[in-house]
């Protein structure tokens, strides 16, 4: 989709496999909207195409009311690349240019602030500031249309420097002001009532079908009492847990939607999966969120995983029975480093022995796991004290923006860590989609999906288990 002639023709189509990849703009209404807006499709010679919504916005173009483009999921290729502008991406949406500042991404990335800048604008049309200028309108809109927090306080909880700052950058961006932003909020849907004492609502965005049992099924086994739970029954679960963020802790639900059959699976075939986040400082928002989207893959093509994995005979019944299946990543990628070293029971301890318990527990999450720093600090010899050592003092780094290739290589060298572990890390913890555990029979044509296809074995194995019982 980089020819311009095959962007226009998705728009002809409202083609909502490729929103979020790329936007369009129409210059004679000064508006930009995703590929599947709804309205009248724009004569090709007013169009203009941008890699992303802060560069529709750099070049003067508001957000559509219709199509909401702020509101569609992530680029794939985030997840995919694993170059600088790909880990820039990452961070850039963790939060880390509004808490670090520009300069502390070019840190994180081992690069100049001034490559930095250059690499981004070069391949996106927005440098840092831009993009996460566009993320803090974004949680902004959020917040002003779904809570019921003062404009002042939200102008702050949304990363900006100051209330002049948010307006200017609201009527930018919108064409309007936060307080008749906030008026136009969808009746019926989440109210300006909520507070996030109470949760913010929110829907959050996948593109094409989505397999939601087989997450919530994997994250049901997984889950860490006090930290975790699953409840309800298959197709209309709900999954919550406990988050430790950079100015506070949450309490994020995700809720299992209904669905229709279609084959011999149900799946989504495009849209959201509802959510509420209990924030202690609603400046988490943003960073929250992205957290569990690499948690549920809602950023990921599944049209670009199915075509491929598809055209294989030993997967192609199985993509057939399974469409959208996602390779679920991680909400905390320390926490789930040490989870897959020692297991779930014993992770179960540490949390009981090292865990912070919550200043107001929630039912029966209790406690947040317990830091890398709190593990070294206890003593701990053996693997998993090197572990906790090594992501305490930043010799191996798991945060989104971490080289996975540095990162795996770091985790080989310490002991007691074999390289299947090594593995899962990297497919979960860094959100790695090509990984192919030493010893699996997984053939190079199955890149870039390699993670996905495993899952699909898995799945398939999982199923044939439960007939033969």
């Amino acid at each position: 989709m980089r020819d311009e002639d095959s962007r226009y023709e998705a728009v002809r189509s409202r083609d909502a496999r490729f929103d979020g990849e790329f936007f369009f703009a129409v210059e004679t209404t000064g508006i930009y909207c995703r590929p599947s807006c709804p309205a009248v499709t724009p004569q090709r010679r007013n169009v203009r195409f941008f890699a992303t919504a802060a560069a529709a916005q750099g070049s003067g173009f508001r957000a559509c009311r219709r199509c909401r483009p702020d509101a569609v999921p992530g680029s794939a290729a985030w997840n995919v690349r694993a170059d600088v502008v790909g880990r820039a991406m990452r961070l850039i949406g963790d939060g880390v240019v509004d808490r670090e500042g520009v300069a502390g991404l070019a840190v994180r990335l081992g690069y100049s602030a001034r490559q930095v800048q250059r690499q981004l604008t070069s391949e996106l049309g927005a440098g840092p500031v831009a993009l996460a200028r566009a993320q803090r309108a974004h949680t902004a809109r959020v917040l002003l249309q779904t809570t019921g927090l003062p404009v002042t306080e939200i102008a702050f909880a949304s990363g900006f420097a100051s209330v002049r700052q948010f307006n200017d950058t609201i009527r930018a961006v919108y064409a309007t002001t936060p307080s008749e932003l906030r008026a136009a909020a969808p009746r019926g849907g989440p109210t300006a009532a909520a507070t996030p004492a109470a949760g913010i609502p929110l829907r959050l965005a996948h593109r094409g079908p989505y397999q939601a049992g087989p997450v919530l099924d994997l994250l049901a086994r997984e889950a860490l009492p006090g930290v975790e739970e699953v409840t309800g029954t298959p197709g209309d679960r709900t999954y919550r847990r406990t988050l430790r963020l950079p100015h506070g802790t949450g309490i994020a639900a995700v809720h299992e939607r209904p669905v229709t059959q279609r084959g011999t699976t149900a799946a989504h075939a495009g849209g959201w999966l509802d959510a509420r986040l209990r924030l202690t400082d609603p400046r988490d928002l943003t960073t929250a969120v992205q957290r569990l989207r690499r948690l549920f893959d809602l950023d990921a093509d599944p049209y670009a995983v199915d075509e491929r994995l598809g055209a294989d005979p030993r997967l192609a019944p199985l993509v057939a029975a399974r469409p959208g299946l996602r390779s679920p990543g991680a909400a905390d990628p320390d926490e789930l480093a040490v989870r897959a070293l020692v297991g779930r029971t014993a992770a179960g301890e540490l949390v009981r022995s090292r865990g912070k318990a919550l200043d107001a527990p929630c039912g029966t999450l209790t406690h947040l796991f317990p830091e890398p720093a709190a593990l070294a600090e206890s003593g701990r010899d053996g693997p998993l004290g090197a572990l906790a050592a090594a992501l305490a003092d930043g010799t191996v780094r798991l945060d989104v923006g971490a080289d996975r290739d540095d990162a795996e290589q770091g985790l080989l060298a310490l002991p007691g860590m074999d390289a299947r572990t090594v593995a899962v890390i990297r497919t979960r913890a860094l959100g790695d989609p090509d990984v192919a555990p030493p010893g699996t029979d997984v053939p190079d044509t199955w890149r870039p999906w390699r993670s996905y296809a495993l899952h699909h074995l898995r799945a398939a194995g999982e199923r044939d288990e439960e007939e033969n019982r």
